[in-house]
């Protein structure tokens, strides 16, 4: 059961991936936007947990970079906001 959930994960993390690069390639969103990193941070986080489960640790490791410029870049959509909304 544990392998099935695994698996799930993993496919719905590689299909969330692939829909924000569908998305940004395609020009429906922006890659500065909130929704493609989301979209990156939550595909990319759910890889992690299914490489680590089967043992593939390259994969972790390029996901866990791919996390970081997703909230590197979510950091700098958050300050943009922030000084946008200044008076």
């Amino acid at each position: 059961m544990t392998t099935l959930i695994m698996n799930v994960a993993g496919w719905t993390g590689v299909v969330l991936l692939l829909l924000a690069y569908i998305l940004v390639s395609t020009r429906r969103v922006d890659g500065d936007t909130f929704t493609y990193q989301i979209l990156n941070i939550t595909g990319a986080l759910l890889l992690i947990i299914n490489s680590y489960y089967f043992g593939a640790y390259p994969s972790v490791g390029v996901n866990i970079a791919w996390i970081g410029i997703a909230l590197f870049t979510l950091i700098k959509i958050i300050r943009k906001q922030k000084i946008s909304a200044q008076p």
